[in-house]
């Protein structure tokens, strides 16, 4: 069984990276497509199988294995610059190092120049991994020098399976509905599955509908509530990247940052 089978569809990407592993791997790639498609998941996968290491690349642990994510609506050019500065030490364990940049498309300018500099010559042991879901935000100067690897948006049926693995318990009438209603996105149908984010959503519906059905609507009241919604979703954004970073190897400076 391959380690990109947990991944449903996918068969241009799994296709492209399989050769990668099999005939060696260029020094920079592009996974690109639609958000909650597996992107993130194939990404990790990959840098699994280019270290040999699934667990701790799993668990972000591996020392060879570099990963970059937006900090807020951008990556900047600070961060860039600490990538830059790790590209170019040597492999501690592995034969390679390998960079992953998730939410790619968020790059500001200076950062993706900076970046462009070591895209244009790489040291010959790093693999950097750019992951976005839309190519234009992207310099063609950045597109050029990786290799695609196109995401799309799952068909039903496989959507209708993924959700019973993940949800049992569902009847195939619910099932199919999610399957619908996610328009070819696992992330989304998850999302949909998850019962604090069905009632934010509801209560975030009842607030817009109540703007023009409730004569004395009170903004007040319904500002808290929308407030109270964004502050618990950033909560749990939170505890889930300190979870995260539980099962991380770092020195108690790093976990602060």
């Amino acid at each position: 069984m391959s380690s990109f089978d947990s991944v449903p569809e996918q068969h241009e990407a799994k296709r492209l990276l399989s050769a990668a592993l099999a005939e060696g791997p260029v020094h920079a790639y592009l996974f690109h497509g639609p958000g909650g498609v597996g992107k993130r998941e194939l990404a990790l996968r990959f840098a699994g199988e280019l270290l040999g290491d699934q667990t701790r690349v799993a668990r972000g642990s591996h020392p060879d294995l570099y990963v970059l994510e937006p900090l807020g609506e951008q990556i900047r050019i600070d961060d860039v610059r600490e990538l830059r500065r790790d590209l170019h030490m040597r492999p501690f364990e592995a034969d390679r190092r390998v960079y992953l940049v998730f939410g790619a498309d968020a790059l500001n300018e200076d950062a993706a120049d900076a970046l462009l500099k070591d895209l244009e010559e790489p040291p010959p042991y790093a693999v950097i991994v750019l992951v976005a879901e839309r190519l234009g935000p992207l310099p063609e100067t950045i597109r050029s020098r990786c290799q695609l690897v196109p995401f799309r948006r799952l068909s039903e049926p496989a959507l209708r399976e993924a959700i019973a693995k993940r949800a049992a318990g569902l009847s195939d009438a619910e099932i199919a509905t999610l399957a619908r209603t996610a328009g070819g996105r696992l992330g989304r149908a998850l999302q949909l599955l998850d019962p604090a984010a069905v009632r934010r959503r509801a209560e975030l519906i009842r607030v817009a509908r109540a703007v023009y059905a409730e004569p004395d609507f009170d903004t007040s009241a319904a500002t808290e509530a929308l407030v109270a919604g964004i502050t618990e979703r950033g909560t749990e954004a939170k505890d889930a990247a300190e979870a995260r970073l539980e099962t991380m190897e770092m020195t108690g400076r790093e976990a602060e940052q």
